[in-house]
């Protein structure tokens, strides 16, 4: 469900996506950018945004493990895991209003994205 969302939102603002993994590193940045905003509103009080923000995030996150291809080994295991905590961490954000949480998936996201610009090359 999240994860259709997800990918329709990036494809109707995104027409001309290079290649897949110009939407991976997409979707990663979307995930930090959807995470400050529910960080403000969790600052804010404002429910309906930190709910909506989060809910943004987790969708990302639910498309990113969708794609996983687990027939490439230990790394897709580790990914889809770890994918599957950060939504935890972000549910858990979310109840609590913590943005400590919050930060810690950021935190996750930003070594991510670098780590896939790295190994993917994809040009900024």
């Amino acid at each position: 469900m999240y994860g259709n969302v997800a990918h329709n939102i990036y494809a109707q603002n995104n027409v001309g996506i290079e290649s897949p993994a110009k939407l991976i590193e997409m979707l990663y940045e979307g995930v930090l950018r959807f995470n400050a905003q529910a960080k403000k509103a969790i600052t804010d009080g404002n429910i309906e945004k930190r709910v909506y923000w989060i809910n943004r995030s987790v969708a990302i996150i639910t498309e990113l493990i969708s794609v996983l291809d687990m027939k490439q080994g230990r790394v897709a295991g580790y990914l889809e895991g770890l994918y599957n905590y950060e939504i935890q961490l972000l549910m858990l954000a979310s109840v609590h209003k913590d943005t400590a949480k919050l930060d810690e998936v950021s935190s996750v996201f930003k070594a991510l994205l670098e780590a896939w610009r790295e190994t993917t090359n994809v040009a900024r």
